[in-house]
């Protein structure tokens, strides 16, 4: 497969994951969709090694490589596709690098809330500083862990609600009551507008989620269609 072929490739498999992107997309300059996309996958990467099921061993192998990947990148040296288009925007790479441990120790469960945050509080600070240079405007690193949480309830279910919640009667109470503290530490309007557009389909894929107790299916092209339209106005 070629390079560019490979790039297509991955920037395919995040478009079948994130079919809202379609919708959204009318939102996002021609220009900037492709590494837009790119940045995107990447860390859909890291998202699915911090959400893996059963032995975290070839997880790990893969967030080392991917860490060895990142720090040549810092230097314009990359051999992954998703390098082609996320390797010559100037951004602290090396950084990002470094944070990507910390995605292993983040898999425990948390005592509390802000346990949960603090476990990703690197990451969250190392991807602001990354997006800050692809998409050229920093969102508050909270913001971002309460997306990565979110979608981590979403991946694993109720193995990821914090030790202090289990009080509640059921699984599916502790997932509402998981779900509802995230949304309330997770503003919509931060960040650049194409962050604004993934949060705000993410947002409503959790609030689904902790509705049915399972992932929902899309609402109709019309209320995607709105909710991009208000991430992109920033309303």
């Amino acid at each position: 497969m070629s390079d560019s072929a490979a790039l297509d490739s991955f920037l395919e498999k995040w478009r079948v994951r994130w079919p809202e992107w379609s919708v959204a997309e009318v939102f996002v300059a021609p220009a900037r969709r492709d590494v837009v996309v790119a940045w995107f996958a990447l860390l859909q990467e890291f998202d699915d090694v911090l959400n893996i099921a059963g032995d975290p061993l070839p997880a790990d192998a893969k967030l080392a490589w991917w860490g060895e990947e990142l720090r040549g990148w810092a230097v314009q040296r990359s051999r992954h596709p998703l390098g082609r288009r996320l390797e010559p925007v100037r951004a602290d790479w090396a950084r990002l690098a470094y944070a990507l441990p910390t995605l292993a120790q983040a898999r425990t469960q948390p005592m509390d809330r802000e346990a949960g945050f603090a476990a990703l509080a690197v990451y969250g600070d190392a991807v602001a500083a990354v997006e800050n240079g692809v998409l050229g405007r920093m969102p508050a690193s909270r913001t971002l862990v309460a997306q990565i949480l979110a979608t981590r309830l979403i991946d694993v279910g109720g193995a990821a609600v914090p030790a202090d919640l289990r009080q509640a009667a059921d699984d599916a109470g502790r997932i509402r009551a998981w779900a509802t503290s995230l949304r309330e530490a997770w503003p919509l309007r931060d960040g650049a507008r194409e962050r604004r557009l993934l949060s705000a389909y993410a947002h409503g894929r959790l609030r689904r989620f902790a509705r049915q107790g399972q992932p929902a299916p899309l609402p109709s092209q019309a209320s995607l269609l709105f909710s991009g339209w208000r991430a992109a106005r920033g309303d």
